[in-house]
């Protein structure tokens, strides 16, 4: 599948470039799998999870489940059930997906929805609210994802719990994915996590949630995440 230009990514990014806090996750994780989902259901207000797809919980443009984000996927279900777990993507459920062709494997390969959207992240609020029945207000939803600029910049703006994680692929298990995507990936990921002061000053304005209170106070990471922050926007994890 080909990706057309993602408008209201480009459109936001003048609001980003003011206001660079809005691409600051509140967690930040190596895989999905490092999430805490009972924590997050139980004290942070969560009644749903989002999951971006590509090198979030699949490989660029496939549609297997990873191995590193079974364990994450599948405690996910447990916790909140599988019709409050869906996947938002910037391919599948867009325009990009005639038909909805790509978006229906996908649910029969991972079991989960694939939320019909027709602004790319970081639109696509009304769609997935509506996929929601059970959820108020989206605080209530946690936005799981690789990307700064879309999935965090889409939970941000509108008060959802946010996770970034790192992509699930490198090397040539990465050969299928989008060029452009890519590159800006590691641009996002160097200017947040770099040992430099604009990234550290970003990160200290990282916007509250409604319900969690932070790290210390209620911990949603299963795993000491110092070596992989380490790591971001490095040769080893090729971003």
């Amino acid at each position: 599948m080909v990706q057309s230009i993602n408008i209201k990514a480009l459109t936001t990014l003048a609001s980003v470039v003011r206001r660079p806090y809005l691409a600051a996750p509140h967690v930040f994780v190596p895989t999905v799998s490092e999430i805490n989902y009972q924590a997050l259901r139980d004290h942070c207000g969560i009644k749903a999870v989002i999951f971006d797809k590509d090198n979030t919980l699949t490989a660029p443009y496939e549609n297997t489940l990873h191995p590193r984000a079974q364990a994450g996927l599948q405690s996910a279900l447990d916790t909140f059930g599988q019709k409050n777990v869906a996947i938002v993507s910037n391919s599948a459920g867009t325009d990009d997906d005639p038909g909805f062709i790509d978006g229906a494997e996908i649910e029969e390969a991972l079991g989960i929805a694939v939320i019909k959207h027709s602004e790319k992240k970081p639109g696509g609020l009304a769609e997935t609210m509506a996929h929601f029945p059970d959820v108020d207000e989206p605080s209530q939803l946690c936005m799981v994802g690789d990307r700064l600029l879309t999935d965090i910049v889409f939970g941000n703006l509108h008060g959802m719990l946010t996770v970034h994680v790192l992509p699930l692929c490198t090397g040539e298990e990465n050969s299928k994915d989008n060029k452009v995507a890519k590159v800006v990936r590691a641009a996002e990921n160097k200017f947040m996590y770099a040992d430099w002061w604009g990234g550290r000053k970003t990160r200290s304005y990282t916007l509250g949630h409604k319900v969690w209170k932070g790290e210390e106070e209620c911990p949603l990471i299963l795993v000491d995440k110092e070596q992989e922050i380490g790591n971001v926007g490095g040769e080893k994890n090729e971003l």
